[in-house]
């Protein structure tokens, strides 16, 4: 599920800065990136069902593996893990209420750090 509200999307940053405030806000980057992307997931357990409310971003300028890059970022994504297939982010899915309200208000505070750091 695309979470059209984000102010987030668009936004470029140092990559160090981004992932700081990701970091602060419980987002993990841990492996996933390349030279050219990065993703950082935030994972919620409810029930017995298990979401990740996932910011995807790019390189403009630098290198990723390097740590020194300029971030694009995406707009962020609400996904329903499903073992052991993965992630699934299609309107078809069935997401908690108060799982979209929680994931909107880490991504406005993530917006206001944003607003602090982006280039």
């Amino acid at each position: 599920m695309k979470l059209q509200a984000s102010a987030i999307e668009n936004v470029k940053a140092d990559l160090s800065r981004v992932d700081d405030l990701l970091q602060e806000n419980g987002f993990v980057r841990a492996g996933q990136w390349d030279y050219e992307r990065v993703t950082y997931d935030r994972k919620f357990e409810i029930k017995d069902e298990t979401f990740y409310l996932r910011i995807f971003g790019y390189a403009i300028d630098g290198d990723v593996g390097a740590k020194h890059a300029t971030i694009q970022l995406l707009a962020p994504l609400l996904g329903k893990h499903y073992y052991p297939h993965g992630v699934e982010y299609g309107e078809g899915e069935n997401f908690p209420p108060n799982l979209i309200k929680t994931c909107e208000e880490i991504l406005q505070r993530v917006a206001k750090g944003l607003d602090a750091i982006a280039n």
